[in-house]
């Protein structure tokens, strides 16, 4: 099977299995487009109820405005309206994934909530523009194929920075980036925290057995506490190697994790 195309696999219980034969097909737009027009709805790093205690604490919902890049089919947008949060605007690179989601917005009343066909790489909104932006598992797409974690290709490093660089530029002042990954601190650290970004840095987990990473970062709030050492609002987590304890094809994503116990 080439890069990008769609399994067509199905399981016993008769559900579509869409896990390309490389994780470097996830990089690879005709796979999403192939896919999203055959999957109706597939959450990565797990649904809304597993952090929505975390995104509560941050999120207000009568006056946020929140951009949530890569939304794929996941119902993370309807789940916010459902809290709430009326003010949202939906981005995927991919045109099917966006009419997609248009239509099954529309059909369920969600009439309020845009989504539009956009670049994370390059934002097409002005400075300054929401209170929160929100990613879940998609830049963690753009590792798929960094080669070593503790160093990773330069086209990687070059991709990862000029997205964080469009997050940081249409981030209000105190606004916040929510980054839910697989990636662990020791590796995104140094992403997060180069010179030209003003934010702070904390970060929760949630899961059970494999936990993913809830990350939080404020524009304008950095700190020396920070430049020396980001502050975590948890205990490192227990970490479980069993692919089957993971979310279907979370697993993907993982970015070697047998390098925590170092």
């Amino acid at each position: 099977m080439e890069d990008g195309q769609t399994p067509t696999t199905v399981s016993s219980n008769n559900k579509v299995d869409f896990t390309p034969s490389t994780a470097s097909a996830y990089l690879d737009p005709n796979y999403w487009d192939k896919r999203f027009s055959s999957e109706e709805h597939y959450e990565w790093f797990k649904d809304y109820s597993h952090f929505q205690h975390l995104i509560q604490q941050h999120i207000s919902p009568t006056s946020s405005s929140v951009l949530e890049l890569g939304c794929g089919n996941s119902k993370l947008c309807e789940e916010l309206f459902k809290d709430g949060i009326t003010d949202i605007t939906c981005i995927d690179l991919s045109p099917i994934a966006v009419d997609k989601m248009q239509k099954r917005l529309l059909d369920k009343g969600y009439t309020d909530i845009k989504v539009l066909v956009a670049d994370m790489l390059e934002l097409p909104f002005e400075k300054e523009s929401f209170d929160f932006v929100i990613e879940k598992g998609t830049m963690d797409v753009l590792f798929v194929d960094s080669g070593d974690p503790w160093n990773p290709r330069p086209e990687t490093v070059n991709k990862v920075m000029a997205m964080l660089k469009e997050v940081h530029r249409v981030l209000k002042q105190d606004g916040i980036f929510i980054s839910i990954s697989f990636g662990q601190p020791h590796f995104r650290r140094p992403l997060f925290e180069a010179p030209e970004f003003t934010w702070s840095l904390n970060w929760n987990t949630f899961g059970d057995g494999f936990h993913y990473f809830f990350y939080t970062l404020r524009k304008g709030r950095r700190s020396m506490d920070n430049i020396n050492g980001c502050r975590k609002t948890s205990e490192p987590p227990s970490i479980c190697l069993f692919q089957e304890e993971l979310e279907d094809e979370d697993y993907m994503f993982r970015t070697n994790v047998e390098e925590l116990g170092s």
